[in-house]
């Protein structure tokens, strides 16, 4: 596709230094979003694709654009934010399931706890990502028992027991677990939401690892084996919960980068997301200004306690977990906040 259109407008216009590309469709629409360390090149290597799904993407692009940043770690985060931003068609990387799972508490008048294996904009809350997520669902089902959340489908109605005016009468629960103990049955309107509440707060301490009621409880409780089995994969789940605790503080990094023809930046990552990106100082009084923002972004805070994150925070920290991943040397270069602190300090 030598001849196209788009190409000429890409030799004349682009620049090879990172950033990130839109390829639109006729009416505006985003077709794809990618990046690159050389955006002219990547772009004119789209023209020379023969077959596949690049060339059809390129055949039904009417349009093209392109953002710079000052480096590879800059532009990843860009297209990640665009990609969960417009979910264009032709993208796959930042939706595809991946090898990690989540705990997820769901944003209903009857909160469930649910297995995922990827973070959605639905207003839930996510705890995790844990690795190997194949012992999760057990994990779940376990907590939603020993604490007493419904399991049952997102469809099923929910009538609390305090709303009988608007129910019209009791009704037959939908499963077993409510003749069992197990569940408040909220779908036969029992129980209040007060209530309810309770053991959704109960919930979230346990997965905030601020409390062991549901150990404890379920400890009291042992009949059978079963239920020995059930407190022995608790336990398990809450030490890799005070694992990923740690985790995520370790994720608490000053990162220098080299940029483009020297626009050094440098990024605080707070508990794994990106918080925010400042140019490299370059004087002692820049030094001294950037020490000040290091010192109030990574000041102790309330919500330091909170393992619940929205879709985009988690979205987030796996990308950040990627790339150091994929790049040890630069992992290193990344510095504890305090010991930057204590660096800059001795410069100055």
């Amino acid at each position: 596709m030598t001849d196209h259109p788009l190409r000429a407008r890409v030799r004349a216009c682009a620049e090879d230094r990172p950033g990130v590309y839109r390829w639109l469709a006729g009416d505006g629409r985003v077709l794809y979003v990618g990046k690159s360390v050389r955006v002219r090149s990547r772009l004119l290597s789209y023209f020379r694709e023969r077959g596949g799904k690049l060339e059809r993407l390129v055949r039904d692009a009417q349009g093209v654009e392109w953002d710079y940043a000052p480096n590879e770690f800059a532009a990843l985060f860009r297209e990640m934010r665009l990609v969960r931003r417009w979910r264009p068609e032709y993208n796959v990387e930042h939706t595809r399931r991946r090898r990690y799972g989540f705990v997820k508490l769901t944003r209903e008048p009857a909160p469930r706890l649910l297995s995922a294996s990827r973070v959605s904009n639905d207003g839930a809350r996510y705890y995790g990502p844990f690795p190997r997520a194949d012992w999760l669902s057990q994990a779940v089902r376990d907590l939603s028992r020993a604490i007493g959340l419904r399991d049952c489908p997102g469809g099923t109605p929910v009538h609390f027991g305090d709303q009988t005016e608007l129910f019209g009468g009791a009704r037959t629960p939908l499963c077993m677990r409510a003749d069992a103990g197990t569940c408040p049955a909220p779908c036969a309107g029992r129980g209040s939401r007060a209530d309810y509440d309770r053991r959704v707060a109960a919930a979230q301490a346990f997965l905030e690892a601020r409390c062991r009621r549901p150990l404890e409880e379920l400890a009291r409780s042992l009949e059978d084996a079963s239920a020995r089995d059930r407190l022995a994969r608790l336990r398990r789940f809450s030490r890799r919960l005070a694992a990923y605790r740690g985790r995520l503080h370790a994720m608490n990094l000053v990162y220098p980068l080299e940029g483009y023809q020297g626009d050094d930046r440098v990024y605080l990552i707070r508990q794994g997301r990106l918080h925010s990106e400042w140019p490299a100082p370059a004087t002692p009084e820049a030094r001294r200004r950037l020490a000040g923002v290091v010192a109030r972004a990574f000041r102790p805070v309330a919500e330091d306690r909170l393992g619940a994150m929205s879709a985009v925070a988690a979205a987030e920290v796996l990308l950040t977990a990627a790339w150091f991943a994929r790049r040890p040397e630069e992992r290193r270069r990344a510095l504890d906040p305090q010991e930057w602190l204590a660096r800059t300090a001795t410069a100055s």
